[in-house]
């Protein structure tokens, strides 16, 4: 076997405390003999979420010699509260060890730079591999698979159960709800997106009408005790019998029959879109990625697509799906649908003249034009958020969820990690604060006088009058604050490291395998070398004048099994963005590498 590079992993360390153990503090020194994989994460990210899904089979395969464990690692201010993460991590329903870590101190001791970075610690505690983005989880599994031969025969392999603890379930009707739709009956329906169903309630917003779904995770058409979701979330009705419903985690579009309780698939294979795969086909025929809210525009089902930040659309009588608007790039762009950037939008409300949309990594309130091209009302990029009222220009939300058209033409925003109910009026350019002590709002709807919001912390629906004047609250305003690398002036060399998997190798049948993207925040701070291209490695330079910024940097690379007797070989493709904060000194590093995968030799 090739003798592979080992660095001794550092400890575990984390302010916040462990999670899933039953109380019990844990320490590296524990899980010698095992195979660790730390999983650095953020809630927020639909990329992290990603990757927990990728882990569950690895898990279950290798439960007695692998043991993963979860290092919580904030962006957001809201994510470094405690009982944030707990909640987060029931649900997504996550069934290992967590360590809420609100001060990034592993992340700086693993010298991670991007959510999610997956690191592999061997049995004798050395990290052998680090993998940063998703799509990864083939590649672990080949080496914890030749990690378990290796140490059975050295002997330093123990195996065992894991020191994960399940938390006591509580007897709520709804656990975490994600969106919810008035119905023609004025009932309304709920995604009770941690319990994997649907949930209908009658008008008082309290009592249960009907589960549907088994409650199990699960991909499966049928009636509502047989039919299976996976953390479902966005809900719009299709016609007056049915609704539409983004299975997030199946990546589908799912149709519920409101009469007979029949649930069916309209869109989506249950595999996640990667790039190189179809962007518009027979709707049954394309991979989707995390669709994360629906809603009727123009005759189509518009979709926000947030695992590839796009929109895209289901057209009901062509039976099809295509991309309507983003480049699968993450950020504040706007312009003509084809050339706009999200991040993550999770939230749509249409109007006959717009269609509205909360970007929630921007923590922007955005709309699309009937002539495809995209606008923003609130927000100014990836790294600033708080809550701040006042002309739009200048205010602030945080990570918001769900948008609602109100009748006078205003819109209400669900601004999550906020805990408010915003409103943005587009007559006057003003945001203001019509509701506060709410918990983790993901939706909201109209009903009457009344908008009825989810509040998906507090595992219900909650109904307000909607107040002629606006709330009182304090100005707060927060930039995501990371260590910035120093660099230095002048010439820097990017290095973006990726080692292809043991077994494969890099796909140039059909030209080259990888590609770079690079920009900045502000945009002087490049002089050149920003841009798309394909070397992994590139020299940038930075201009002197400007003292601080983010390099933005986007990295994909394509492996395949290397069998030449394999006609159809399986291929796997790799990518991650990084948003790297520097700041310019005489004393800086003339050198930025960033892994992909593997260790930066």
């Amino acid at each position: 076997m090739a003798k592979r590079a080992r660095v001794r992993a550092p400890e575990l360390i984390g302010k916040g405390g462990w999670i899933n153990t039953g109380d019990k503090e844990l320490s590296l020194a524990e899980f010698r003999g095992r195979i660790i994989i730390v999983d650095f994460w953020t809630f927020c990210c639909v990329n992290c979420l990603h990757v927990l899904d990728e882990l569950r089979e690895l898990e279950e395969k290798h439960r007695d010699t692998v043991v993963v464990i979860g290092v919580h690692s904030p962006k957001f201010v809201h994510e470094a509260e405690h009982q944030a993460v707990v909640d987060a991590v029931e649900r997504y329903g996550v069934e290992h060890p967590v360590l809420d870590d609100p001060e990034l101190a592993t992340w700086k001791q693993y010298a991670v730079r991007a959510w999610p970075t997956l690191v592999v610690i061997d049995p004798e505690g050395y990290v052998v591999a680090q993998h940063a983005g998703e799509g990864h989880v083939h590649a672990i599994e080949r080496l914890v698979e030749e990690l378990e031969t290796e140490h059975a025969v050295k002997g330093t392999l123990r195996r065992g159960d894991g020191p994960y603890v399940a938390p006591e379930p509580e007897p709520t009707a709804l656990r975490f709800p994600g969106k919810a739709v008035p119905l023609p009956s004025g009932n309304f329906l709920v995604s009770d997106t941690t319990r994997h169903q649907l949930v209908e309630l009658a008008e008082d917003g309290e009592s249960v009408v009907r589960r549907i779904g088994s409650g199990a995770r699960g991909f499966a058409d049928g009636g509502e005790g047989t039919a299976a979701f996976s953390e479902p979330q966005g809900l719009a009705l299709l016609d007056d019998s049915s609704v539409v419903v983004a299975d997030t985690v199946n990546h589908a579009l799912r149709r519920l029959d409101l009469t007979t309780g029949e649930v069916t698939t309209l869109a989506g294979t249950g595999r996640q879109w990667w790039q190189g795969s179809p962007t518009s086909g027979p709707a049954r025929e394309v991979d989707l990625s995390s669709p994360w809210d629906v809603a009727r525009w123009q005759e189509k089902i518009w979709i926000a697509m947030a695992g590839v930040h796009q929109l895209w659309v289901y057209d009901p009588v062509e039976g099809t799906v295509a991309v309507a608007a983003g480049t699968t790039n993450e950020g504040l762009v706007d312009g003509p649908g084809g050339e706009a950037w999200f991040a993550q939008p999770s939230g749509l409300a249409a109007t006959p003249e717009r269609l509205w949309l909360a970007d929630s990594e921007t923590s922007a309130l955005r709309w699309v034009e009937p002539d495809g091209s995209v606008h923003t009302a609130v927000g100014t990029g990836l790294f600033d958020f708080g809550h701040r009222d006042g002309a739009a220009e200048q205010a602030l939300l945080q990570h918001p969820l769900g948008v609602t058209a109100l009748p006078d033409g205003s819109v209400a925003v669900s601004d999550t990690y906020n805990h408010a109910l915003r409103r943005y009026d587009p007559a006057t350019g003003e945001v203001t604060t019509l509701a506060t002590d709410l918990r983790e709002p993901s939706d909201a709807v109209l009903v009457g006088d009344d908008i009825v919001v989810v509040e998906s912390a507090r595992h219900r629906l909650t109904r307000l009058r909607l107040p002629e004047e606006a709330v009182q609250v304090p100005d707060v305003a927060h930039r995501t604050q990371r260590e910035p690398t120093e660099v230095a002036a002048g010439r820097l060399r990017l290095d973006v490291i990726f080692q292809a998997p043991a077994g494969q190798k890099l796909d140039t049948r059909y030209g080259p395998s990888t590609r770079l993207l690079v920009s900045s925040t502000p945009p002087e701070l490049l002089r050149s070398g920003e841009g798309a291209g394909t070397d992994l490695s590139r020299a940038l330079e930075l201009d002197p004048a400007v003292e601080e910024g983010v390099l933005h940097i986007s990295a994909m690379a394509a492996s395949c099994d290397d069998d030449p007797s394999n006609e159809y070989p399986a291929c796997h493709v790799h990518q991650q963005d990084w948003g790297v904060p520097v700041r310019l000194t005489e004393a800086g590093t003339d050198r930025l590498p960033l892994v992909l995968a593997g260790l930066d030799a």
